[in-house]
């Protein structure tokens, strides 16, 4: 038994936990990224059509999200350690089933149902638990974790197509099921950590296990309602971005290095950004809806550059644009988990990245068949990365409605910079000292405003 610590450690162990999230990151969303790379050889080898083999990685991305609040509601159980082990055997055995598939059902199955569900016992968890750990680097350390989605895509990308070209799709997915089985020792690096303000005892009934009371919170249903919005569009170049490249005739391992240049921008802008967030010197909601926006605007980028004309004008003008494409989304996504402890509370972080993952799979479930369709319909992707950039633009511009998000009124005398607020649910990153030491704590509303 060790007693409580006055707060989040902020280091010490928190940065094994940050490895192993790093990892666990890789192995989930940097897979899912690489894997339309396989979808050309899945289309020719069926004889299906692109949007029924984009099902494959949609109804994985999905199922990985909408099932997160489960693993969520497990891990306030019974702990993330468990609970993202055993997630790391169900991925691992979702492709090596997926290897001997006979059909696409069998790859819906596979790797839709099996691996999605997996991923969805690994991701929350490991990501919530890292959140626990920090409070003034928080950010910083999210978007460390979250730079394994670059690094992986990077790594994995060539390699995926070399694995291709070798041992063809069933032997690259036996592969990538004895990579995926190394989740589980990461499961096992996440050291519980007890603080104080969490509940003596874990929530009872499904319904509080899942953490859905956030949804009576203004702030949170703004937040969630622009999040869904901005996953109609935000995962579409993580199947299409590669098939897009050989559509404009890159080949392989051209388009292998167009997945690459956005895995590279990615992980860089997450870092920065993680380190912006946490100076304090923009409040985390505009800079949400800054960095969404601008995400939108480079699927947009993505979509129009083969009208570059000729096919080198193309090739530079597709790299240029997914380098700025993997800028913005990198930071985009650690704001997106860093503005949590804000809306939920460090106690209810675990619960909030959950439904977070639930909501985006809303719009990413019908984002990739929906590029799929355009393509199928008009011979190219670029009206699928038009429509997706446009879901992308709508929903940051849900984001003004957050607290913070657009400039308010000035205050009445400048004061010093604030540390950080309590963690109690405050989407609050900035206040002026003399409110928090005039109130004896923060709001108590995510609603203020001048």
């Amino acid at each position: 038994m060790t007693s409580k610590p006055a707060g989040p450690p902020d280091g010490g162990w928190g940065w094994v936990v940050a490895a192993a999230a790093f990892a666990v990151n890789g192995l989930s969303y940097g897979l899912l990224r690489s894997l339309g790379l396989a979808l050309p050889d899945l289309a020719e080898h069926f004889d299906r059509s692109t949007q029924d083999t984009a099902w494959v990685s949609a109804l994985a991305l999905a199922v990985q999200q909408a099932a997160s609040p489960v693993g969520s509601a497990l891990s306030t159980r019974w702990g993330a350690r468990p609970v993202v082990m055993v997630g790391g055997v169900l991925t691992s055995l979702g492709f090596v089933f997926s290897a001997f598939a006979r059909s696409l059902l069998h790859l819906y199955l596979g790797l839709g149902v099996l691996a999605g569900s997996g991923w969805a016992l690994v991701f929350a968890p490991a990501l919530g638990t890292l959140s626990r750990y920090f409070s003034r680097r928080r950010v910083l350390a999210v978007g460390l974790a979250l730079t394994g989605n670059g690094a992986s895509s990077l790594l994995l990308a060539p390699t995926l197509q070399l694995l291709l070209d070798t041992f063809g799709w069933r032997g690259a997915l036996l592969v990538l099921g004895a990579i995926t089985l190394h989740l589980a020792p990461c499961g096992a690096l996440l050291r519980p950590l007890v603080l104080p303000g969490d509940p003596p005892a874990p929530p009872r009934g499904p319904l509080a296990a899942l953490g859905l009371g956030l949804f009576a919170r203004r702030a949170f249903s703004v937040f969630a309602l622009g999040t869904a919005l901005v996953g109609g569009g935000y995962f579409v170049p993580y199947v299409h971005l590669a098939p897009h490249a050989l559509d404009q005739g890159l080949g392989g391992y051209g388009a292998a290095l167009v997945v690459a240049v956005a895995a590279v921008g990615d992980a860089g802008a997450r870092l920065i950004s993680g380190w912006l967030a946490d100076q304090g010197w923009v409040p985390l909601s505009r800079l949400l809806l800054v960095f969404g926006a601008l995400t939108g605007l480079g699927v947009l980028a993505v979509g129009l550059a083969p009208l570059a004309g000729s096919q080198e004008g193309c090739r530079g003008a597709l790299l240029a644009a997914a380098g700025a494409y993997g800028l913005s989304a990198g930071s985009y996504a650690p704001l997106v988990f860093g503005v949590l402890p804000g809306l939920a509370g460090v106690g209810g972080v675990v619960q909030a990245t959950g439904l977070v993952m639930m909501l985006m799979s809303l719009g990413g479930l019908l984002g990739p068949p929906l590029s799929g369709f355009l393509r199928d319909e008009t011979g190219d992707f670029t009206a699928s990365f038009l429509a997706c950039g446009s879901f992308i633009l709508s929903g940051s511009f849900i984001y003004m409605g957050l607290p913070g998000a657009l400039p308010s009124c000035p205050p009445a005398s400048p004061s010093p910079q604030a540390t950080p607020p309590p963690e109690r649910g405050e989407l609050l990153p900035v206040l002026p000292v003399a409110l928090l030491s005039s109130s004896g704590g923060p709001p108590s509303t995510l609603d203020t405003t001048c």
